[in-house]
């Protein structure tokens, strides 16, 4: 379990791996998993349009 970094709801994963990204029920914000030891999530950065560059 880990806490939202955006509205502090309770996030419960099974099997989280680093770098899963997942989404807050409650807020709805992207998470991204850092670290497995101790735990930290993190909002995810969001990804910039490739545009065929």
């Amino acid at each position: 379990m880990a806490e939202c970094p955006e509205c502090s709801c309770v996030i419960e994963m099974e099997n989280p791996e680093v770098g899963d990204v997942l989404e807050c029920s409650e807020c709805g914000i992207e998470l991204e998993i850092i670290s497995l030891d101790p735990l930290i999530i993190e909002i995810a950065p969001e990804e910039e349009e490739d545009w065929g560059e």
